[in-house]
Formats: C-alpha cells, structure tokens, sequence
C-alpha cells in the first residue's frame, strides 16, 4: 500500500526531503547482506510504499508540499531532482508569497481556509494515483506558523476527506530554549488539535536530536541539516519494509494502519517516540561490532529509563516489582511505563534474537494484555549501511515531561495576557485557548496515571 507524505512549512519540507533521499539511498544500497530475492521484494515494496514510477525511470516521491513561502520548496525541489535518484513532481506543490509570520492563528485561521481548495485538490490528486492508499504521513513542527497553524488545519481536512484513512503526523518538538517567543502558544494549539484528527503523532524533540548529533555522530558544527538527516534515518528505520508478526513471508502491506494497530489500542493514548540504536559516523562503522543481545539489553532499558540515546543511560531504574504498591519510589526512579512498543528489527540473524525482556508485564500498564502490548517487525534485510540495527516506537510516558513544561509556559503567558493580541485579531478566541488547554491537561493526566 502506498502512502501520501503531506510536507508543511519550512521545518517539513526540509525534513521530507531528507526522508525521501534516505529511504532512496537505502534501497539503492548493495548493503543488503540478503538474498537478491529478498532485496528485490524490499526495493519493490519501498517503491510501491512511497514512490511513483514515471517513464523517465526516476522515482517520484508520493508527496505534497506546502509552504507560505516560495524558497524553500523551490530549493527543496531542485535539490531533489539534482540528486538525480529521486524527484518530486512538478505539479504537486503548493506555495504563496507571504508566510505565516510564527503565528499559529494566521496559518489555521487566515492562510487554511483561504487555500483549502486547492490544498485538498493536490492531495486528492496525489491520493488518485495510489493502487492502494494505505494512509497520509504529515511532518510539521510546532513552534512556527505555517506547520503548525495551516499544519493542523490540513490534517482537520484530511480527516474530513478521508475519514477512513489512517492518518500520522509526524511533530517536530521545539528547543526548550525556545527559537520563537510565542512557540508555547503555538506548540498547545497544534497538539490539542491533532488531537481531535489524527490518529496518532510521532514525535522528536530538537534538543535529544541534537544531543545525539554532538554526542553520536561528534558532529562539531550542527546544522538544521544534520538534525533532519539523523530524524530521516530514524523514521525510515520504521518506514522501511518488514515482515509483521502474522504477515507470512510477505512484506507488510500497511505501515501505517500496522503501526496504529499495535500501539494505539485506545484514542486518549496517541503519542508516539522513536529510539533507534546503533546511531554512529558512517566512519565508525567498520571499527564497531555489535550484538543482539547487547543491543536489545540496551534499547530495553533505554525505555525504561527513558533514556533517548545510548550513552547515557540510568541503569538503575527498574521495574516496580508486580503487586508492590508503591508507586511513589517507582516514580522517584522516573520509570517509564508503556501502553504499547514495537521493536523493529534489520540485519544479520534476526530470525533468532530473543525479545522476552520486553514482554515483562512489568513494563506495562495494567489494563493491557503483556502479549497484546508488545509486537516485533523484523527483516534480514540490513537498513542504511548498519549490519545489524533496532528501531522502538513506544506509546508510553516519555513525553509527560516536555508537554508538561510547554503548557505550564504557555499557561503563564496566556494568564497575564501575554501577546494574545497578536492571535486574537486573526479571528482566535479567549475560549479557544482554554479549550486547548483542557485537552492537553487532560492527555497529561491520562499518561501520568498509567
């Protein structure tokens, strides 16, 4: 099945096509350490997931783009095309002159109903020339105004278009020192309504992106560049074809509705994080050597200690024991209970690789089967030059911290007023913030009391 990526704003298109040239360079990759079958139904499922094949031979991304400003697509779409392995296509983007100006209330209010039109008719267009559309995958951040404002008031027309397709938005979390005054504002307003239209949101936080760009990959200088190219193989370290559970010997037909199926089993727990292990210089690799169990050892307690790299990691948190009723020293311990994980995994021997530990009902909330809470995907098809690699997608506390600081900043400056104006003259009322803010401190106490 094929899925349609929607790229908003300057943050989204900038990371899509980054998406979009790592999933290209994988599957052009001779790195397969597979048999030529095997790398031949994965090139073939990758395609059919996000390319079109035009007569040209050169894959076309299955994408829109949007922006409230022409330079970024334009540099987006040359680049593309320049790369001369992939493109997009000429007629599926859409630009303006003006941009949204970091406020949510201009792009949700003034620039989504303005545009909505021909929005819907790109993606529409889009969606037409699937065989199968398996779902839309949206990529926005929240801080600024077009990704955000119009990014949420596309994903609402999404919902209302296709109200039977499964849709995930992928959520850039700003630096906690804050790149634009009113992020808070913006960031409550966008997760409050995905909320209500989206199936699920994955999220990355800039600043542990960033702390793996320093700390992993040594980079001394880091761009936005570097940041969206370490997002890009974490997200296609998902997106890449696997083998599902009780899929047989094909690859999975829907990631997306997959990926739903076994981590939102209920629709006040739609927050989803990524950990990816091994994450290295490409100059490292040689030199490095890495074992299942080792690895599964250390993306285990990675969850638990919600920890989102490998170095670093608190290796005294462990699980409550089962029937201790004390939660406020397991809290101390700033243990991560889970909903639902998924540990995908890509390389050499993954047929044999024991994943009991993660069926520990202790890592669970209570109300969930351990059996239904925890899936694994495998391929033996490595992914991106790492002989052996692991992906966890987890529903569980790990953002109770980030989204708890957010609404506690934006509350501040909603209370004393704080730039509100600026919103309210695009048409926002006072009550469409505390609506907001009733939604978030509900999802934090839902998550808080697993």
């Amino acid at each position: 099945m094929s899925i349609v990526t929607v790229q908003l704003g300057q943050c989204g298109n900038q990371i899509g096509h980054e998406v979009f040239s790592a999933l290209c360079s994988d599957i052009r990759g001779t790195h397969g350490l597979c048999s030529k079958k095997e790398n031949e139904s994965y090139q073939d499922s990758c395609k059919e997931r996000f390319f079109c094949e035009e007569e040209s031979g050169v894959p076309v991304a299955r994408a829109v783009l949007v922006d409230m400003e022409p330079k970024v697509i334009s540099q987006t779409l040359s680049m593309a095309a320049r790369s001369g392995h992939w493109k997009y296509s000429s007629h599926s983007h859409f630009c303006q002159k003006q941009g949204s100006g970091n406020n949510w209330a201009n792009g949700y209010f003034v620039h989504g109903p303005k545009h909505k039109e021909a929005i819907v008719d790109l993606v529409q267009k889009e969606a037409e020339k699937c065989d199968r559309l398996g779902g839309f995958f949206t990529i926005m951040s929240m801080a600024g105004g077009t990704g955000s404002g119009l990014g949420a008031f596309v994903t609402q027309c999404l919902r209302d278009a296709f109200p039977a397709s499964f849709i995930l938005n992928h959520v850039v979390w700003p630096y906690g020192t804050g790149e634009v005054i009113v992020q808070n504002y913006n960031s409550v307003l966008t997760l409050s309504h995905l909320y209500h239209s989206s199936d699920a949101l994955l999220v990355h936080e800039n600043d542990v992106i960033h702390k793996i760009c320093a700390q992993l990959m040594n980079i001394k200088q880091i761009s936005f560049r570097d940041v969206n190219q370490v997002i890009a193989h974490q997200l296609g370290s998902v997106f890449q074809p696997t083998h599902t559970a009780g899929g047989g010997s094909g690859y999975s037909r829907n990631p997306l509705g997959d990926l739903m199926e076994t981590l939102v089993p209920h629709p006040e727990f739609r927050m989803l994080g990524l950990r990816n292990i091994p994450q290295m210089p490409e100059s490292s690799l040689p030199y490095s050597t890495f074992s299942w169990p080792g690895l599964i050892k250390h993306l285990r307690q990675m969850l638990i200690a919600n920890a989102q790299m490998e170095e670093g990691i608190d290796w005294q948190v462990r699980p409550p024991h089962p029937g201790s009723s004390i939660p406020s020293t397991n809290k101390a311990l700033h243990f991560n209970t889970s909903i639902a994980n998924l540990v995908i995994l890509r390389g050499k021997d993954v047929h044999g690789v024991d994943l009991g530990s993660f069926q520990d009902p202790s890592l669970y909330t209570s109300w969930l089967n351990p059996q239904d809470a925890f899936n694994a995907w495998k391929t033996p098809r490595a992914f991106n030059k790492y002989e052996k690699s692991a992906a966890l997608v987890s529903n569980s506390q790990f953002l109770l911290k980030p989204l708890d600081s957010i609404v506690g900043k934006a509350w501040n400056m909603f209370a004393s007023k704080a730039y509100l104006h600026q919103y309210t003259k695009f048409g926002i009322q006072e009550e469409d913030f505390l609506d907001c803010f009733t939604t978030l401190e509900q999802v934090i106490s839902s998550y808080t009391n697993l």
